[in-house]
C-alpha cells in the first residue's frame, strides 16, 4: 500500500509540475485525464528499479486511492494540491518521499512538442514570432540611418537603414548597435532605432503579414467555412495581405474585399524591408536607368511601327488608337481607353477581357515591354517609386492580390472584378503595397 501512497502521489506531483506556477486546483482522487493536458504528452515515473507510465497507474490510482480513504493504514491520504510555485511544489514532494523505504528519484519526461507548450506558458504570454521580433532593430526616422563600419560617426558608410526597415540585433555598444541586415553588417546609432520589449509592437506595425498562395487557383470565401460562397479566385504565388489570422483560415484583402482562405493552401510569413549596401544602391541605380532607357527605346521602336501599320485598330465595334510616344503618359493614355471592357479571370485580352496582372501585361506590351502575368511579381518589376505622391502616369501600383496603372490626379486604371470590369478608380481605395516604374 506504501507504494500505492507513492504510485498516487507521483501521479499528483506530474500533473502538478505541467502547471506549477499556474495558479491551478489540481485533486489526487480524481481522474488522472481530468487534470492532464489533453495532447502532446508522454509523461513516465522512473525509479531505480523500474519506469512505468502515467497512463498505465490511472486505474490502479483511482482504486488505491479509494481503498486509502478507507484505511487507517500508513495514516496518509493524498488531497487537494494547491500548486502556487515550485517551492511549495518541493515541500510536497519532501512530504510524498518521506512514504516510502527507499528514497525514490523520480524523472518527468515530456515530449517534445508539450515542452515548448510549458515554455511558452513560462514566457510572457508572446507567441514565438513575438519573441522573436525582441531582436530586430528597426529604425525609426524621417529618412534612413546610415550603417557604418565602426561605433562612431567617423566610420565609413557602409549602408544605409531606411525609415521603418529591419536588421538583426548583434550587440551595443557606446550608444551603437551592431546590426545585420541583408547583405549588410554594421553600426547604426541608437537614438535612432528601436529594439527589445518596443521593437515587439513596432515590427507588427512596420511588418507586412503575407499569405503565399500554394495552390493553383485558390477559392477566397466569404466566411471561414469550405461550404462559403466564392468571393474571388487567386492564382498560385500570389502574395495576399493577411488581416486576421484564425486556427485554420487566415482573413485576407483581395480585389473583390475581404475574404477567408484555408491554411492549408496558404503559407504565411512577415515582410521587412531590409537595409541596402552602398553598392547595392549603387547597382540597382544604374540597372534602373538602363531599364528605363531600354524600355523608352522598345516603346519607340513599337510606336513606330503602330504608325506605319496604321493609327487604330477596331475591336467589338470600338475604335482604339495605337501607342504612341514612349513616357508613362502614353502608357496611361493607351490604356483608359479599354475603361468598359471585361474582366476575366486568367485572361490577357485587353478587348476580349483581362484579369489586372494581364491587364497591365499586355497594355506594356504594346509598348514593348515585357512584363509578368502575376500581380505579386508586378512588385518587383522596374525601379521602385517612393510613395503616391510621387507616382508619375503609367507606374504600377500593386496591392494585394491586384495590380493597376496609374494615370494621374490620383487615380488608377484596372481591370478590377468580373462586376465591375476595366474601371478607373481612386489610387488609394485600397493599401498599396509597391509602386513600381517602367518609363
Amino acid at each position: 500500500m506504501k507504494n500505492g501512497y507513492v504510485r498516487i502521489a507521483a501521479c499528483t506531483m506530474a500533473a502538478a509540475l505541467g502547471f506549477a506556477g499556474m495558479g491551478m486546483q489540481v485533486n489526487a482522487s480524481d481522474n488522472v485525464a481530468s487534470v492532464l493536458p489533453s495532447s502532446g504528452i508522454d509523461y513516465s515515473l522512473q525509479s531505480e528499479d523500474k519506469s512505468t507510465s502515467l497512463s498505465s497507474l490511472q486505474e490502479e490510482s483511482e482504486r488505491e486511492a479509494a481503498a486509502a480513504a478507507a484505511s487507517d493504514e500508513g495514516g496518509m491520504s493524498v488531497g487537494s494540491v494547491q500548486v502556487g510555485s515550485f517551492a511549495e511544489l518541493a515541500s510536497t514532494e519532501d512530504k510524498v518521499s518521506a512514504a516510502p523505504a527507499k528514497k525514490i528519484e523520480d524523472t518527468i519526461v515530456f515530449s517534445k512538442g508539450y515542452t515548448e507548450d510549458l515554455k511558452k506558458a513560462a514566457n510572457t504570454g508572446l507567441s514565438e514570432e513575438e519573441e522573436s521580433f525582441k531582436n530586430l532593430v528597426i529604425a525609426k526616422v524621417n529618412d534612413y540611418v546610415n550603417v557604418r563600419d565602426i561605433p562612431s560617426e567617423d566610420g565609413n558608410i557602409v549602408g544605409k537603414l531606411y525609415n521603418k526597415s529591419v536588421g538583426n540585433f548583434i550587440e551595443e555598444e557606446d550608444g551603437w548597435y551592431k546590426i545585420s541586415s541583408g547583405s549588410v553588417e554594421g553600426y547604426v546609432k541608437a537614438e535612432f532605432c528601436v529594439t527589445g520589449e518596443d521593437a515587439v509592437d513596432y515590427a507588427k506595425e512596420v511588418g507586412t503579414r503575407i499569405a503565399t498562395v500554394t495552390t493553383t487557383t485558390l477559392k477566397v470565401r466569404e466566411e471561414p467555412d469550405l461550404d462559403a460562397a466564392v468571393l474571388g479566385l487567386v492564382p498560385i504565388e500570389d502574395e495576399l495581405i493577411v488581416t486576421e489570422e484564425m486556427d485554420d483560415w487566415v482573413k485576407v484583402n483581395i480585389e473583390e474585399g475581404d475574404g477567408y482562405v484555408s491554411m492549408d493552401y496558404v503559407t504565411l510569413s512577415t515582410e521587412f524591408v531590409k537595409a541596402e549596401s552602398i553598392e547595392e544602391e549603387r547597382a540597382r541605380l544604374a540597372k534602373e536607368e538602363a531599364s528605363r532607357k531600354a524600355a523608352k527605346e522598345a516603346a519607340s521602336r513599337k510606336a513606330a511601327e503602330n504608325s506605319a501599320s496604321g493609327s487604330s485598330t477596331t475591336s467589338g465595334g470600338k475604335t482604339y488608337a495605337s501607342p504612341t510616344g514612349s513616357t508613362g503618359a502614353d502608357v496611361a493614355n493607351f490604356a483608359v481607353q479599354f475603361v468598359g471592357n471585361p474582366y476575366v479571370y486568367g485572361g490577357s485580352s485587353l478587348t476580349n477581357g483581362t484579369d489586372c496582372s494581364g491587364f497591365v501585361m499586355s497594355v506594356y506590351n504594346n509598348f514593348g515591354v515585357s512584363l509578368p502575368h502575376s500581380s505579386s511579381a508586378d512588385r518587383s518589376v522596374g525601379a521602385t517609386v517612393n510613395g503616391i505622391e510621387n507616382a508619375q502616369p503609367g507606374d504600377i501600383i500593386c496591392y494585394s492580390g491586384h495590380v493597376g496603372i496609374y494615370v494621374g490626379n490620383g487615380q488608377i486604371v484596372h481591370a478590377s472584378t468580373s462586376r465591375t470590369g476595366i474601371i478607373v478608380s481612386s489610387a488609394t481605395y485600397r493599401s498599396i503595397l509597391s509602386i513600381r516604374r517602367i518609363f
